[in-house]
C-alpha cells in the first residue's frame, strides 16, 4: 500500500549546482518558507529516526531563513513513476518556496530502463516545478547515492552499480540544466562513506542521521542561494 506522508510543521567532482531558473524574486525576511520534498527511501530517512532524515535536519539548519519542517511524498521502495502516482493520488494543490526531489535509485535497482528514467524524471521536474508556483529556481535536485558502497552493497557488483548510478544520475543532471533547476551532487559523499559503519543506518543499506547531516550542510548554501 502507498503511504504518502504530509507533516504540518553523472557523479560530479564537485558539489556545485548547476545554474538555475529565476526564484521570482527573494523570500521576505521573516516569511515562513513552505517545503515539500518528493523523494523516496532516502528522502524519508529509512531506518533512523525521523528527525535524522535530511531533509528535518536541513529544515533545522535552515530555520533562520525562514525554512518550515517539510510535508514529505515519499516511501520506500518507490521509482520515478510510481512517485508520480502518489503525488496524483494525494491531490495536493498546495504551492511551496522551496521544492525537493531525490529519486531513480529503485528504477536502477530494478533494471529499468534509463530511458524510461530519463522521461519520468522529466516529467517529475515538471510536477516539482509546479508544486514551487511555477518557479524552476525553487527546486533542487540531491544526486542518487551509491549504494553499491554500502555494506549491503558489497554484496552485489559494487563496479556495476557505481556505473549504472553515473549513468542515472547523468540523464537526471541534464534534464535539470535543460529546466533551470539546481542538481545537487552528495553521491561522492556516499563513496567516501564505504567502510565506516558509522556512515550507516542498522539496515547496513541506508544512511544514519550522521551521515545525512553531511547531505543538509552541502544543500543548505544551495537553498540559501534559492531563496535568494
Amino acid at each position: 500500500m502507498l503511504l504518502v506522508l504530509l507533516s504540518g510543521s553523472c557523479t560530479q567532482s564537485t558539489p556545485a549546482p548547476t545554474p538555475t531558473g529565476s526564484g521570482t524574486g527573494p523570500v521576505a525576511s521573516g516569511a515562513a518558507v513552505r517545503f515539500l520534498a518528493l523523494g523516496d527511501s532516502y528522502t524519508i530517512g529509512q531506518g533512523v529516526p525521523a528527525e535524522d532524515r535530511w531533509i528535518v535536519q536541513l529544515a533545522r539548519l535552515g530555520q533562520a531563513d525562514g525554512v518550515q519542517m517539510p510535508d514529505i511524498i515519499a516511501q520506500t521502495g518507490w521509482t520515478t513513476g510510481e512517485l508520480q502516482q502518489a503525488i496524483a493520488a494525494a491531490s495536493n494543490t498546495k504551492t511551496y518556496d522551496l521544492v525537493s526531489l531525490m529519486i531513480g535509485v529503485n528504477n536502477q535497482f530494478r533494471g529499468l530502463p534509463l530511458a524510461t528514467y530519463r522521461t519520468e524524471f522529466r516529467d517529475l521536474l515538471r510536477t516539482a516545478i509546479r508544486f514551487a508556483g511555477n518557479r524552476p529556481g525553487r527546486v533542487v535536485v540531491l544526486s542518487i547515492p551509491d549504494w553499491g558502497q554500502s555494506p549491503t552493497g558489497q554484496r552485489y557488483d559494487p563496479g556495476r552499480i557505481s556505473r549504472e548510478i553515473d549513468q542515472f544520475n547523468a540523464a537526471a543532471q541534464g534534464e535539470c540544466t535543460a529546466a533551470g533547476v539546481a542538481f545537487l551532487n552528495i553521491t561522492d559523499l556516499t563513496r567516501a562513506a564505504a567502510n565506516d559503519p558509522r556512515q550507516f543506518a542498522p539496515d547496513q543499506l541506508h544512511y544514519s542521521g550522521a551521515h545525512m547531516q553531511q547531505w543538509a550542510s552541502r544543500a543548505l548554501p544551495v537553498v540559501r542561494s534559492l531563496l535568494q
